[in-house]
């Protein structure tokens, strides 16, 4: 019975202490779980019509482009999203560029302050500047975890019968809203469970270096991830140079597409290298979270040692890791996790909003009560 009031006890407060963070972070999941189905359909800039089976301009055409618009801006990466789509052009500003990939037309510039990433900023830190806010998302983030276990302990029943089935798994539409209300924060907030933890949880393990470090030695059995190490990829200068350091960057975007990449080879992204000493960065084989870095010797286009672990070996502790941002958006098993995940999102930022009304309501019935008790006494004090 202690334990039980303790529980119920902790339901309430850290409930009511962290219902606003919540409600935010959630409802902004929401958004961000069909973020990327709904930029085409909201940001005409993402689009290109594909004429029929035309490849894309190398990288060095684009820049060329590029230093034609914008001849004082510096392009620092290119991320070919796909036939169809634009291609993303990064320069050393504030601004992003939206390139046909066909034509090098310029299809779009804009803001890196655009809806997604405003939604992005409240999902992450409430909209508050340095690290405070995201400490705070974190921290509610932990407290939504502990109110889940909370809640499913409130929410078992003490006897399994048919009155108390119907009570954990229905939802009494004709009753009066307190109790409809009831209902949805109950039996809503058990049918949410399991979804409703692993998007907590893969969030912890982004919030939180301990629980990454610690989820990383309970799925390896004990081990520690392998360091990575940026820093050390560099160019050998020592190499004299055949082609221009554009020349070089076509090659390696032709090498990217065609022998590095496995199972996904439109979308990539390659970097212009700066200095004599940068090494050429491509990505491949985007998808559900994985992806494949490649760092490449501008001069001689091999590939350099890297400490990152790629796709095609990851053990189970390494691949979880690697796709714990698509498990938490929902993003690992494509449009049908994606909507279950919006659903459970959907529900989880309600629970703040009914199970704060279940609390109100029983202290105003705890006042009535006390309100009728009192006057029943006084009644019969005047009636003696």
């Amino acid at each position: 019975m202690i334990l039980k009031k303790i529980n119920a006890w902790l339901h309430l407060w850290l409930g009511l202490a962290s219902g606003i963070v919540v409600f935010v972070v959630a409802v902004t999941g929401c958004i961000l779980v069909f973020e990327q189905e709904l930029k085409p359909l909201t940001q005409p800039w993402q689009n290109a019509e594909r004429p029929a089976e035309t490849i894309y301009l190398p990288p060095s055409m684009i820049q060329q482009k590029m230093k034609a618009v914008f001849p004082d801006k510096k392009t620092l990466s290119l991320w070919y999203q796909g036939h169809g789509r634009t291609v993303k052009v990064t320069l050393d500003s504030d601004s992003t560029v939206f390139v046909n990939p066909y034509t090098g037309a310029v299809a779009g510039i804009v803001d890196e302050e655009d809806f997604f990433r405003f939604v992005l900023e409240g999902h992450t830190s409430l909209w508050i500047d340095g690290e405070v806010g995201q400490h705070i998302v974190a921290w509610a983030t932990l407290i939504f975890f502990v109110l889940l276990i909370t809640g499913l302990i409130l929410w078992w029943p003490k006897k399994w019968n048919k009155s108390t089935r119907d009570k954990s798994f229905k939802i009494k539409w004709k009753a009066k809203f307190k109790r409809v209300n009831y209902d949805l924060h109950n039996v809503l907030g058990f049918y949410s469970l399991i979804v409703a933890l692993v998007i907590t949880l893969t969030g912890l393990i982004m919030g939180f270096a301990w629980i990454n470090k610690g989820v990383y030695w309970l799925a390896s059995g004990g081990e520690s991830p392998a360091p990575y190490r940026r820093g050390e990829y560099v160019s050998d200068t020592m190499q004299m140079p055949t082609r221009s350091r554009l020349a070089s960057v076509d090659l390696a975007f032709k090498k990217g597409m065609d022998e590095l990449a496995v199972y996904n080879k439109d979308v990539i992204i390659v970097s212009l290298p700066q200095k004599p000493t940068d090494a050429i960065y491509v990505c491949t084989d985007m998808d559900k979270g994985s992806w494949r870095d490649i760092y490449l010797d501008q001069y001689t286009l091999k590939q350099l040692p890297s400490t990152v672990i790629q796709i095609d070996q990851l053990n189970f502790a390494d691949w979880l890791r690697r796709t714990n941002y698509a498990i938490h958006v929902g993003a690992i098993g494509n449009m049908p996790t994606k909507i279950i995940y919006f659903i459970a999102s959907l529900i989880c930022a309600s629970l703040p909003i009914t199970g704060f009304y279940v609390w109100w309501g029983r202290r105003g019935f705890g006042r009535r009560k006390k309100a009728k008790s009192a006057s029943r006494n006084h009644s019969v004090r005047y009636e003696v």
